[in-house]
């Protein structure tokens, strides 16, 4: 309850202070959504499936947050970072997509 209060509070700052992101780190930044929605449906499914640790969605979140941002930026470095960044969104999307279908099946019984 406290993270879904949080979560409201968090959006409703968001959308009041409009905060901007800096040119810098705009190449980062869908990547890191994804990364963050990878974590937060394999958070939901394993909480479904009874097996949910706090401990372990935390470091879930921020290591794949950051491994993602460090892959595209290596990549930036080597002058193929649109490549890494569309590789990166292709394999986090299919891990989604699976969480996704997992949480349907057991949200459905099917």
């Amino acid at each position: 309850m406290i993270a879904v209060i949080g979560l409201i509070i968090g959006a409703a700052v968001g959308l009041f202070l409009e905060p901007t992101v800096p040119t810098a780190l705009q190449p980062y930044l869908p990547i890191a959504v994804v990364a963050a929605l990878d974590a937060l449906f394999g958070g939901l499914r394993a909480l479904l499936d009874g097996n949910f640790d706090d401990r372990v969605f935390l470091v879930s979140f921020l290591s794949n947050v950051v491994v993602a941002a460090l892959i595209v930026f290596l990549g930036d470095q080597l002058g193929v970072g649109t490549q890494l960044s569309t590789a990166v969104v292709v394999v986090l999307g299919i891990r989604i997509f699976s969480n996704a279908a997992a949480i349907r099946r057991h949200l459905f019984k099917a």
